[in-house]
């Protein structure tokens, strides 16, 4: 095993409540940062749903009008992942991808994972619908997400879509469309912990295929680097942002620890 990588790590003390205070979750210790140690060869970083969405709103409207956690998505790439993606290449640590649509199957790290995968499973057995039903999920989708008047916009932005240049994978970098796809490179490359960026926290690194929940099923450790997402936001939480900051919590509590992205280059 090689040298170990001391990283300082932020992790959340949800404990102890006291019962004498009016709201007992008050004496949790909550966030706290130490430095531990990470298996350098068992380690990798792997970002998520980095999507080139447009510049402005004026390249998608309507997706614009109902994800607009796009800018500061774009923040993100432009500012945070050419530092960090740079970082990790020099280290030595694995960069995988998980995508989304169709834009990567060309790509060697792609075509690499499929063999590595195998055939896919059928996919999960479904219910029979109703006419009632197919009512409900059409009122959904044109009242609550994404809109009936935005639906056109995010489906041409997801025709079109590809890698913003900052995310690309440059070489065989792994490229995985599904869980399976990424427990097969990690298998390869002997992985145990995925240390997760892109785009949301909340909603694709957690719930997505190739997500934490899915990878924490097959027993690998799953963390965040803080400055390297962002969240899926509402009316209530976006002046804070504070869906990205239990988001965050939720990953600290129940997949892994949450770095800052200047102390885990610096480290690595």
């Amino acid at each position: 095993m090689e040298a170990a990588l001391t990283i300082p790590a932020w992790y959340y003390q949800h404990h102890d409540a006291d019962y004498d205070l009016p709201v007992p979750e008050h004496a949790f210790g909550g966030w706290q940062k130490t430095a531990l140690e990470f298996a350098r060869d068992r380690t990798a970083v792997v970002c998520m749903h980095a999507w080139s969405a447009g510049n402005t709103p004026s390249d998608y409207p309507g997706w614009w009008r109902c994800v607009p956690y796009i800018p500061r998505a774009n923040e993100v790439v432009r500012d945070v992942f050419p530092g960090l993606f740079k970082a990790v290449r020099a280290s030595g640590l694995p960069l995988f991808h998980v995508v989304g649509t169709g834009y990567y199957s060309d790509l060697p790290g792609y075509k690499r994972a499929v063999e590595l995968a195998g055939p896919d499973p059928d996919p999960p057995e479904q219910v029979e619908g109703d006419p009632l039903r197919d009512k409900l999920a059409e009122f959904k989708r044109d009242r609550s997400f994404v809109g009936a008047h935005n639906a056109a916009d995010v489906a041409r932005g997801f025709e079109q879509v590809d890698f913003p240049e900052q995310a690309r994978p440059v070489g065989d970098e792994g490229v995985a469309a599904n869980a399976r796809q990424l427990l097969a490179l990690c298998r390869e490359s002997n992985i145990n912990h995925l240390i997760y960026c892109g785009f949301a926290i909340n909603w694709c690194l957690l719930l997505s295929p190739g997500g934490m929940a899915d990878m924490s099923k097959h027993g690998i450790m799953c963390s965040a680097l803080r400055q390297a997402t962002v969240a899926v936001e509402n009316k209530e939480s976006a002046a804070e942002q504070l869906c990205k900051e239990f988001a965050l919590w939720r990953v600290a509590l129940a997949f892994g620890f949450v770095f800052d992205v200047d102390d885990f280059v610096e480290a690595i």
